[in-house]
């Protein structure tokens, strides 16, 4: 059954390529202010992600970030999608994230991946191979770290010292994992509280795994990121940023991100293999409705709020579509879709 209340929010990579001519610290304090504006006009998430090592200073430190968010707001959640966990020291982790959701009453939802960049992995004293056991271990030692247990853990790869980890949250945190390829949505069935899905794909495949591990589907939960550019004139919009979607996704290329394809040349390129997707706000709410309709299990779906490059006040222009036309249009539709389906 769809539900109305899904949240609908904001995406942030913090990236500012060369060139662009404004310092981090105004750009973090303007995304800052976007933020707390966003939640005051009825935007209901926010979630960050991570790299290191990116000239265009690529998010490296989220919790610091969504500590600075916490402060800002009072109703958002707040979440990372996703932080690449086998570089963690699992307890520091788990420490943060236990900080993070007493600092919010509870809205922060820690949300991880194995990761895929070969450099991080080097310079953090990790070897690339070892992404799944590292990811699973660490989930675990999270796990115990929120429980208060002293019990020790030892794993191929980590391990926990017969020591409490305090404070513990008065909320447990949920644990949300990304993944693309199937063991490692597999995998993300398996350890996670709800998966991060990326374009919309891979939502069958999440909901098969939890079959084959004997869940229902009804159990299932998704938190979708989507590649979607939201305007009045989707077409003249693309024309006037499709250069920074390109930036983005060839940046993505580059790393090993989606395998080894080739990068882009042309912003259209994006649009033609359905790495982006083009919106008006009617055609928004008819996309998003189908969707959250025939996936019941989406309890979230959020929006770059800008693109590399991009202004903050031009990623403003398309947040404040979303919340003033696409969102209530969408909730009232999934709300009378709900009153049909539910008898009296």
């Amino acid at each position: 059954m769809s539900t109305p209340d899904v949240s609908f929010g904001l995406w942030y990579d913090f990236r500012n390529p060369p060139g662009h001519s404004r310092g981090f610290g105004d750009f973090y304090r303007t995304t800052l202010d976007q933020i707390a504006w966003a939640e005051s006009i009825g935007i209901d998430s926010v979630w960050l992600t991570e790299h290191h090592f990116m000239e265009d200073g690529y998010t490296p430190s989220p919790f610091l970030l969504a500590s600075a968010i916490g402060d800002r707001t009072t109703t958002m959640r707040i979440g990372t999608n996703l932080v690449v966990s086998p570089l963690h020291n699992p307890i520091r982790l788990a420490e943060d994230s236990a900080t993070l959701s007493l600092l919010t009453g509870g809205r922060f939802s820690l949300g991880v991946g194995q990761g895929y960049w070969e450099p991080e992995f080097e310079a953090f004293g990790r070897r690339l191979i070892n992404r799944p056991s590292l990811l699973e271990e660490g989930v675990e030692i999270v796990r115990r770290c929120w429980s208060g247990s002293a019990e020790p853990f030892d794993g191929k790869r980590l391990r926990k010292p017969a020591l409490p980890v305090t404070p513990t949250p008065e909320t447990t945190p949920d644990i949300l994992v990304g993944a693309m390829a199937d063991p490692a949505i597999e995998r993300a069935a398996r350890i996670g509280d709800g998966f991060l899905s990326t374009q919309n794909a891979h939502h069958a495949s999440y909901l098969d795994a939890l079959e084959r591990l004997g869940r229902s589907r009804d159990e299932g939960r998704i938190f979708a990121g989507q590649w979607t550019i939201i305007a009045d004139d989707p077409e003249k919009e693309w024309s006037r940023i499709g250069t920074h979607a390109l930036y983005q996704i060839n940046k993505y290329i580059e790393m090993g991100a989606f395998g080894p394809i080739p990068q882009f040349t042309d912003p259209g390129q994006l649009v033609d293999a359905g790495s982006f997707t083009l919106w008006d706000p009617a055609t928004a709410a008819d996309e998003l409705t189908a969707l959250l309709t025939a996936t019941p299990q989406i309890e979230d779906v959020h929006f770059w709020a800008q693109l590399p490059g991009e202004s903050v006040d031009s990623g403003s222009a398309r947040i404040e579509l979303l919340a003033d036309k696409v969102v209530p249009e969408v909730r009232a539709r999934l709300a009378a879709r709900s009153s049909v389906e539910v008898p009296a």
